[in-house]
């Protein structure tokens, strides 16, 4: 049953949609190849120009798209805009969709993710996890980042290549990311599996075996967090998912067990998936801008907005999708229900209409800020804050530590169309920087 459960919900919310665009993209339709097309992938610029340049809102037969930064906002930001598939007006095929979801093998994009629940169920879980998600828990982990970052970087060999990706960009946020939901360390490399695996259910028209994998993986996340929380409610500890559990207790205004394990799964994806993909993208903008780099060495005050620059410029989430949920005009267009409206989020950061020269990589942009990376509305992400803070101090520890970085092979892209980043980044260390007094700091 769950094998076949499985296979309508890939055939449904994978397989005809792909091969639908994949034919599309195979014509030259510019939304399609921006979709499907593996050759946009290394660099989808030119194409976000091109689809920018033909107004704010593209239409083909089967979607809608934009890359201009106030349509793009403004679709985020709409009420009459939603994150789930299930506002279009096929009803029959919705509640389709809906049984063929496993509540054993529950996804970042399945609900009751707060990716894509809406009011009022999305306010109410929004407000019990930010009662524990708090900037001022976020903000606590400081030191912790530090001490990781420190401890991962006296395990690369001097003088030697080593895979960043491998070596540091991924498992410091999962260590972080796991201390919060209260992870045994033995687990950890168990999650950065399962992580890696999952985030493929993100990007549309995922193949079978892809997603056959991912859905094996999100068994295993689901049934390791559903004996993790049993664990947490017998023996809470000092953890934020500890707490998370025990929230609300005394009011009854608590998480069920599912609402729980959704955000679970949304927190490891958003304390994980989007920080490897930054500081990823950060160090190789960085080598190849050494005069930003050397500006960042002199004054580190500038890392935060460095930070911001590299999510404009090379945004570790590409793309996300929103359909109307009743006739509504866009841009000058009319959109009927369930029309879907791509986002292409990477498009919108480069718009020329809000950053000025915007393919050139500039850590003192004064508005880098205002970009879409993290989305907007009330699906911004939940880990924005987590994210900003941890590649802030990895990237501050690495070139703190290394005076010589550079690299030592072609780097390699994923092969995700919604997720930017690199399974592999080959550097080499020259000689330290950082003396043993200065590590910690």
């Amino acid at each position: 049953m769950s094998r076949l459960r499985s296979a309508t919900l890939w055939a449904i919310r994978y397989g005809l949609p792909g091969m639908a665009v994949r034919a599309a993209a195979r014509r030259g339709d510019l939304i399609a190849r921006l979709t499907a097309d593996e050759a946009l992938r290394e660099d989808p610029f030119d194409a976000y120009d091109q689809l920018r340049a033909r107004g704010p809102v593209v239409t083909n037969r089967f979607l809608s798209a934009t890359a201009t930064h106030r349509t793009a906002s403004e679709v985020l930001r709409s009420d009459k805009f939603v994150a789930s598939a299930g506002a279009g007006p096929n009803r029959l095929l919705d509640r389709v969709l809906t049984a063929a979801v496993d509540p054993k093998a529950l996804g970042p994009v399945d609900p009751p993710s707060l990716l894509v629940v809406q009011p009022p169920q999305h306010t109410r879980l929004r407000k019990l996890v930010s009662r524990t998600f708090t900037p001022r828990a976020v903000n606590h982990l400081t030191g912790r980042m530090r001490e990781v970052a420190d401890d991962l970087l006296d395990r690369i060999p001097e003088g030697e290549p080593f895979d960043l990706v491998e070596a540091y960009a991924a498992p410091l946020p999962v260590m972080v990311i796991s201390e919060i939901l209260g992870v045994p360390t033995t687990m950890q490399d168990e999650f950065l599996r399962w992580g890696n695996e999952a985030a493929a259910t993100l990007d549309p028209g995922l193949r079978w075996r892809a997603f056959w994998r991912a859905d094996a993986a999100l068994r295993d996340l689901n049934a390791w967090f559903e004996n993790h929380l049993a664990h947490l409610r017998r023996d809470p500890g000092d953890d934020l998912l500890s707490k998370l559990v025990h929230d609300g207790v005394d009011n009854g205004d608590r998480l069920t067990d599912t609402e729980l394990r959704a955000t679970g799964l949304l927190l490891l994806g958003a304390g994980f998936e989007t920080t490897v993909n930054l500081i990823g993208n950060a160090v190789r903008l960085l080598l190849d801008h050494p005069e930003q780099l050397a500006a960042l060495r002199a004054d580190p005050s500038g890392w935060a907005n460095a930070v911001e620059e590299v999510l404009r410029y090379d945004s570790p989430v590409q793309v996300t999708l929103r359909v109307a949920s009743e006739d509504i005009d866009l841009a000058g267009q009319r959109l009927p229900q369930g029309r879907a409206v791509i986002t292409m989020l990477g498009g919108a950061n480069r718009d020329p209409a809000v950053f000025s020269d915007p393919h050139t990589f500039d850590i003192t942009r004064p508005n880098a800020r205002e970009h879409l990376a993290f989305s907007a509305g009330i699906h911004y992400c939940l880990g924005a804050q987590l994210a900003r803070l941890e590649a802030s101090i990895a990237l501050q520890a690495l070139f703190e530590r290394f005076d010589g970085l550079s690299l030592a092979g072609s780097p390699t892209r994923r092969g995700t169309r919604v997720l930017r980043g690199y399974t592999e980044l080959p550097l080499r260390t020259n000689k330290k920087a950082a003396s043993a007094a200065t590590k910690g700091t």
